[in-house]
């Protein structure tokens, strides 16, 4: 098994401690009116980041959670429940969603969002690795889709990042150990493949959320029944 771990990066522990919070959620309501009204992600970002001195991991905690109220509106239409996934064919981000459950296994900080998506401060730029929680967050994912029984489940891995070929072995390979319905394939377009995808899309990409016919929420699915004691936080003012 690899040794290396897809744990928390040591500025969390600071970033988003307790006396923390406070601000960052101020800054989440201030964020989302900007961006309610029309104004630019970065730049109002930068705005309420300047305004409160957050750090860089915790802006980018706030691009993460934050969305305009259209999207909400928008996204929550088209989120399917897991018990709407039976006889199904599931077509599913494969690195957004992995390493999603892999951050939540190694004790990394996952953050609700306003549109109810589960997401981590991860990035895939051109690089990824098997780590000691992949085999892991596969069988996971599988045991929360196991009791739903969907009749096909498709996992995308972009070509271009590295080790995308290994990440999908790894999906076949404990799919076949369980008798999963679940298949893999490297793609040169990922993003455009699920965008026009007919089947129920499982991704908590923004960007896709808001082209998809219907997704499901799988990455909080599986977070909420398999590891309940991962480090999440909320920055959703009550």
């Amino acid at each position: 098994m690899p040794e290396r771990h897809r744990g928390a990066n040591p500025q969390d522990a600071n970033c988003f401690a307790e006396g923390q919070l406070g601000k960052l959620r101020t800054a989440v309501v201030e964020l989302s009116w900007l961006l309610s009204r029309g104004y630019a992600m970065r730049a109002s970002c930068d705005l309420v980041g300047d305004r409160y001195q957050l750090t860089s991991r915790q802006r980018l905690a706030l691009a993460r959670v934050v969305c305009a109220e259209q999207q909400i509106a928008i996204r929550q239409t088209k989120c399917l429940p897991l018990t709407d996934l039976k006889d199904k064919t599931l077509v599913i981000d494969g690195f957004n969603l992995l390493i999603t459950i892999e951050t939540a296994l190694g004790g990394g900080v996952i953050f609700n969002g306003l549109d109810g998506c589960c997401r981590d401060l991860s990035a895939v730029y051109g690089s990824y690795k098997i780590v000691a929680e992949s085999r892991r967050a596969i069988e996971l994912i599988g045991k929360t889709l196991e009791e739903v029984a969907p009749e096909k489940v498709l996992w995308l891995f972009d070509r271009p990042v590295s080790n995308s070929g290994r990440a999908a072995a790894l999906v076949r390979e404990v799919g076949k150990e369980h008798n999963w319905p679940f298949e893999a394939e490297l793609t040169d377009g990922t993003d455009s493949l699920l965008n026009r995808s007919s089947h129920t899309v499982i991704s908590c990409d923004s960007a896709i959320l808001e082209r998809v016919e219907s997704w499901c929420n799988l990455a909080c699915e599986t977070i909420r029944q398999q590891i309940p004691k991962a480090w999440t936080v909320d920055l959703i003012s009550s």
